[in-house]
């Protein structure tokens, strides 16, 4: 199946971190930006990750109804759909939901794939993000590990996060005096908490020094070494059977050579979003400053129809998306590592 089940999702991570490359996983918000993922990712020969944030599901259900379980499964039915037509695997998760989210989003969701293997089809997704980093440590852990009991009987991958991502995201911004940094101490207590019993596989989003959207250099300072100091501490401690699997939040913008110091010390996917969103506003844009005469009716004309049919810059917007996604690929190395070419 071209989205992962539980056993190709595992295949995919390990490749990833044994040779040390990482999945672009990309924010949408519309089949648009959904088809623009599996086509940048099908023209790179890598397989990857389409993602569904709280806001991004709650607009993809339309304005008048914000339905984020909705909207979820719409973009996560036609992924199921449309990657078919496409020689890659795609891991479909939802991105950072806070615990008092988790009863209108998550779990609804895992009701539904739970629907699903009941009647003998495929999970709806693959895996979840629970984003306690707001909460003390202990109480996070306790969240995540009843989520990932429930998640075991279901074959769900569970992502979360220790430490804090700067900046803002689908509304939710970072407290000014937030922990940005997760340190050796903090992952010990992941990998003890959730290792004490067997489940399924986990995601770890360690922070360091991560920060969403995208600033001008200086701005943000990363210390990809951190990740390193933790993944020492834990298999030292725990074994190597408890070495993590990493995630790179607040990615976009970055400078290549954090992303791949990242990458070798144990990053498997790298979220990136607000470039992606750059990338296809700019080309509409350019389309309608280079056609304004065309998309706007000036001094009483009547435009150009085919210059203000949606589906003339939205197919833009789509292409240069693509593109985008294509240079993530390149830069977290997974270009030409796809399961299906292997």
């Amino acid at each position: 199946m071209p989205v992962a089940d539980y056993a190709t999702y595992c295949s995919m991570l390990d490749r990833a971190r044994n040779e040390r490359f990482a999945y672009p996983a990309v924010n949408v918000t519309s089949l648009t930006t959904a088809n623009a993922v599996l086509k940048g990712l099908a023209e790179s020969g890598s397989d990857g990750i389409i993602q569904v944030s709280t806001g991004g599901a709650a607009f993809a259900s339309g304005t008048a109804v914000k339905d984020m379980v909705l909207g979820a499964i719409s973009i996560a039915e036609h992924v199921h759909r449309a990657a078919d037509r496409y020689p890659i695997r795609v891991a479909l998760h939802t991105d950072h939901c806070q615990a008092d989210k988790l009863d209108s989003f998550v779990l609804p969701l895992v009701e539904e794939t739970e629907r699903r293997r009941a009647a003998g089809r495929p999970n709806l997704f693959s895996g979840h993000m629970f984003d306690g980093s707001a909460l003390p440590l202990k109480e996070n852990l306790d969240i995540a590990v009843k989520l990932r009991e429930r998640f075991a009987k279901s074959d769900l991958i569970l992502e979360i996060e220790a430490g804090v991502v700067g900046g803002e995201e689908d509304g939710i911004r970072a407290n000014a005096a937030a922990k940005l940094y997760t340190t050796p101490e903090d992952t010990l207590e992941v990998a003890q908490r959730l290792n004490a019993r067997p489940g399924p596989r986990y995601l770890l989003a360690a922070t360091f020094g991560n920060v969403h959207g995208v600033y001008k250099p200086g701005h943000v300072t990363l210390k990809p070494s951190i990740l390193k100091a933790c993944q020492d501490v834990v298999v030292e401690t725990y074994g190597e059977s408890s070495r993590f699997y990493f995630v790179f939040h607040g990615g976009s913008g970055s400078e290549l050579r954090d992303i791949h110091q990242a990458l070798d010390y144990g990053v498997v996917k790298m979220n990136v979003d607000t470039d992606m969103q750059y990338a296809f506003t700019r080309a509409v844009a350019d389309h309608f400053f280079k056609h304004y005469d065309g998309v706007l009716r000036v001094d009483g004309e009547v435009g150009r129809k085919k210059a203000y049919d949606p589906r003339t810059y939205l197919a833009l917007a789509e292409q240069a998306m693509a593109e985008r996604v294509k240079r993530a690929a390149i830069e977290l190395r997974s270009a030409g590592t796809a399961l299906a070419a292997a």
